[in-house]
């Protein structure tokens, strides 16, 4: 069995590498220590012959010059002010699984290490697997593993991730045969020893060692005839390192030998040696790492400039029961984020309205996060790295929104000189993905992927069969090409197109009696496309650029008989941030954030009703009013923060926004503080936090083009202030308590004017949001990861001077989720998730007959007689009546079966296992005399497959 420290790349470019003497490449070494990189591993060494067997205790040295222990002079301390990758102390190898061993099988596992503050392994990740019992043992042995730890640049202490490989291989048996009478004595070891990682003593496995006959350039007599005298020696000769980096070759004949040692991710190392006759040789060689080696990414030296930043990373994102593995959907399983209506592709933060929260992938702004009926996300987990979720206070780096981020980054593709694909089916969709080297392109990779649903062809005949009229079934699909490079060892580019598209068409033959003129087509349409560059460079080792730069369309097209919008948005969109490390614990942030393009307008709709007609008209009866309009918008924005740390325990991140909206000629500055403070450093850390912060959000365009938009409205406002703690519990279990209260100021509302026949948006309007969220964590390990997520909260609006306090239609005052998953071993995993919400708010119509105070007698509709139909008085205020609360249990089973090139995954997702009907409207008789609850969806299976090389 062999280990060999495998080199990570975590998230940005790397270094330059260093073609200087040793001293240099270690410093490149150290500066990768911290150098945000996409991830990277490389190939174990080949087992190459004249494998040497490890010796069952530590040789002695040999007396005499050739026997002499060659131990090269340790590398240069790392200079002053740079941090430090984690140090190896000690080496545990793994048993070796016996049915493997039977089997005779080898292989190789890569496990991704945290390593915390102190040097202990805190969680040992499978990255690369193999199954047959060597993953278990690999993770064993990990734990038992101790480390200096990493440090940063102020000497401090830190957490750090970095990958480890252990290398299975079997051992050849040695012989006991005795030798045959007068055979010669079997030949000895002359030439052992170890190679080793600079730096640490780390032992390198796989590593190999080849060794030939130096040219003897004007050697002398002795040698020369010594050389004539001994057998001839092979032209070169190859061994492979154990799992204690320990070598020995047989029998070399005495002479000079040219020795070359060679190991991934490290620089190769050439010396000579002489092998005197009866003596033998012991020898250690370290090897420097190359630049683009080991790398570490060292957690903790620059906490969230936010107060609250949760990440979802790869173990957790796509094996949350209830999404049917989709990344993006397991969003709404976290604090502050209340459930969607059924069907509806909504994220709804922090009692922010869905409008007030966006998302970025890689950093460019898309309009949607899910596709129709928020079945799927738009972006395919498989591409994804991580989710970064922010539900507020967030960093001047972001604008224009007053509620939630959400910060999708894209993975990089492999770079193992390797083509890798995937493709999956289920009973909602199908896609593929593919990935690996440019040909004839030096250190470029591309990845791309596809989807596209069938749940038309699935529901369609259903919806036919039902009378829904189906003209186009529903369809999505969305598209991915990525190209990455590396120009030079410190900067990284990226180019990325994507884009999605969603279609929806149904017939109304029958119009519905309140609504007699709504009938023919009903359709919906939306599509987005982003053509992105994006390109980070570690400038120096105190100064860092990364920009993004997008063009973009987006298209909107509902209808429905006569009536229509649609609009159309050509983007141009950009953002430049430059960081720099002043002095120790301050960092400086700057960049210009901007959004530009062309719009297009088309509204056709019914106008409100003129002054004298009766309020109680279908909406489908008024007048309709037609408008096209066409411009362009300029929205420009300016940020800088200072990141300090006047303490290894504190951070304060004081920053200023400012943003200028051309449409309604507005400028708007936005300060925003946040921080935190470690009260108990150290295990297990205590950790306090808050902020507060000023957020403007502009108006939309719908509100603010003429003629139906009011061109003098301002961007609305929000103070967002939060305070909370972290408590660390065991080294895997984390919890977390935070309030947050925010401040709503001149929202938009539509008023009604006399004499008018549309509404006039003005800026009356106000609210606020107080709440608390809770999270109780158990941070993903080999086996398992799961949470409980609380939050309580309340958000009302008050639309106009005068007018009364009410929630508004999202409001959920308890949100509870509590889900987990487990690897039962043998490519099995099993999940669940419970969830218990308050019901959602509606606007009833028809008092409910459970209640004391419902009069059975009561009015509850207005007879229109031209048509025949029935307009709704409402019954109260709007949203004043809460839906029994919402309660489902969700489970998921995943298997996976390891072949030699490649892998099958089936998985089956189920929702709402024991069939509750959650309650999500409130349908009415046609004159409004009764009433009863519309059911969500029932329990609903999903069944997968998925190949993988």
């Amino acid at each position: 069995m062999t280990q060999e420290p495998a080199p990570i790349r975590a998230g940005g470019p790397l270094p330059r590498r260093s073609r200087a003497p040793r001293a240099a490449a270690l410093a490149a070494l150290l500066a990768a220590a911290h150098a945000p990189s996409p991830a990277r591993a490389q190939q174990q060494g080949q087992q190459g012959q004249g494998t040497p067997q490890a010796p069952a205790e530590p040789p002695s040295v040999p007396r005499g010059a050739g026997g002499a222990l060659v131990t090269p002079p340790a590398p240069p301390a790392a200079p002053a002010g740079q941090p430090t990758p984690p140090r190896a102390l000690n080496y545990t190898p793994p048993e070796y699984p016996p049915e493997a061993e039977k089997q005779g099988l080898e292989a190789s596992v890569t496990l991704q290490l945290d390593i915390d503050r102190d040097g202990r392994v805190k969680q040992a990740v499978v990255v690369e697997s193999a199954g047959h019992g060597f993953d278990e043992a690999a993770v064993a042995a990990a734990q038992k593993l101790e480390f200096e730890p990493a440090r940063r640049a102020d000497g401090a202490p830190a957490a750090a991730r970095i990958l480890y490989r252990y290398t299975f291989t079997l051992k050849t048996a040695p012989s006991t045969a005795s030798p045959a009478d007068g055979a010669p004595p079997a030949a000895a070891d002359n030439l052992r020893g170890a190679v080793l990682a600079s730096g640490g003593d780390v032992p390198l496995a796989g590593a190999t060692v080849s060794v030939a006959r130096a040219p003897e350039a004007g050697g002398g007599a002795r040698e020369r005839d010594a050389s004539a005298a001994a057998p001839p020696a092979p032209a070169a000769t190859e061994a492979t390192t154990d799992e204690r980096g320990s070598f020995a070759f047989l029998g070399l004949p005495p002479g000079r030998y040219k020795v070359t040692i060679a190991a991934p991710g490290f620089e190769p190392l050439t010396v000579e040696e002489d092998i005197a006759a009866g003596e033998q040789l012991e020898v250690k060689y370290r090897l420097l790492p190359r630049g683009d080696g080991l790398e570490v990414t060292v957690r903790g030296d620059r906490p969230p400039r936010e107060v609250t930043k949760r990440t979802l990373e790869q173990r957790e994102i796509n094996r949350i029961p209830g999404t049917n593995g989709d990344a993006l959907r397991s969003l709404q399983n976290l604090p502050g984020v209340a459930r969607p209506p059924a069907l509806a592709g909504l994220l709804i933060v922090r009692g922010s309205g869905p409008q007030d929260t966006q998302t970025f992938v890689d950093g460019t702004q898309v309009p949607l996060i899910y596709h129709f009926g928020g079945l799927s996300s738009v972006v395919p987990t498989e591409m994804l790295e991580k989710i970064d979720f922010y539900p507020g206070n967030f960093s001047a780096k972001y604008g224009r929104v007053q509620g939630g981020i959400v910060d999708v980054s894209l993975r990089s593709p492999r770079d193992d000189g390797k083509l890798h694909g995937l493709a999956q089916m289920d009973l909602i969709d199908a896609r593929f993905l593919l990935e690996g080297p440019v040909p004839f392109l030096e250190n470029t990779r591309f990845m791309v992927a596809g989807r596209r649903s069938y749940i038309g062809e699935t529901f369609g005949p259903a919806l036919e069969a039902a009378g829904a009229g189906v003209t186009q079934a529903p369809v999505y699909y969305d598209y991915q090409v990525l190209l990455e490079t590396e120009p030079t060892p410190s900067s990284r580019l990226r180019l990325t197109f994507f884009g999605a598209d969603d279609a929806l068409e149904l017939l109304l033959a029958d119009p519905q009696p309140s609504e007699p003129a709504l009938s023919g087509d009903v359709g919906l349409h939306t599509a987005f496309q982003r053509l992105q560059l994006r390109y980070d460079h570690e400038l120096t080792d105190r100064d860092r650029l990364d920009g993004v730069l997008a063009i973009a369309r987006d298209d909107a097209d509902f209808g429905i008989g006569p009536i229509y919008f649609q609009i159309d948005l050509k983007t141009l969109s950009g953002r430049l941030e430059y960081s720099r490390r002043m002095s120790k614990g301050v960092v400086f942030n700057a960049g210009v954030d901007v959004f530009a393009g062309l719009y297009g307008v088309n509204f056709r709709g019914p106008a409100l009703n003129r002054p004298g007609e009766p309020p109680n008209q279908p909406f489908s009866t008024r007048a309709l009013q037609e408008f096209s309009r066409e411009g362009e918008f300029f929205y420009p924005a300016a940020y800088a923060e200072l990141e300090l740390a006047p303490s290894p325990r504190a951070k304060i991140v004081p920053g200023v926004r400012l943003d200028y909206q051309d449409l309604n000629q507005q400028a708007t500055v936005s300060p925003r503080v946040n921080g935190r403070v470690d009260v108990v450093p150290g295990f297990p850390r205590t950790t306090l936090k808050g902020g507060v912060g000023v957020f403007h959000q502009p108006p939309q365009f719908q509100e603010v083009i003429p003629p139906l938009g009011n061109p003098g409205l301002r961007s609305t406002r929000a103070l967002h202030y939060a305070a909370g703690v972290e408590q660390e519990v065991t080294r895997n279990i984390e919890a977390s308590a935070e309030g947050f209260y925010k401040q709503l100021d001149e929202l938009v509302f539509g008023v009604n004017q006399p004499g008018s026949v549309q509404l006039d948006y003005q800026n009356v309007g106000s609210g606020r949001v107080i709440g608390g969220e809770f999270l109780l964590k158990y941070k993903p390990d080999d086996r398992f990861f799961g949470w409980a997520a609380y939050t309580l909260s309340r958000s009302t609006r008050v639309p106009g001077p005068g007018e009364a306090e009410r929630l508004v239609s999202f409001d959920q005052t308890h949100i509870l989720t509590v889900l987990g998953s487990y690897r039962l071993g043998d490519g099995w995993e099993f999940g669940a998730r419970f969830r218990l919400v308050s019901g959602n708010l509606v606007t009833p119509n028809v008092c409910n007959v459970n209640e004391l105070s419902c009069d059975p007698y009561r009015t509850n509709a207005l007879f229109y007689a031209p048509t025949g139909t029935y307009t709704p008085i409402p019954f109260s205020t709007p949203y004043s009546e809460r839906l029994p609360a919402f309660h489902q249990l969700d489970v998921r089973l995943d298997k996976t079966w390891k072949f030699r090139r490649w892998k099958l995954s089936a998985y089956l997702d189920v929702q709402n296992v024991y069939n509750n009907a959650n309650s999500e409207a409130i349908q009415y008789n046609y004159n409004y005399t009764a009433r009863q609850y519309v059911s969500g969806l029932p329990i609903l299976p999903s069944f997968g497959l998925r190949g993988e090389f």
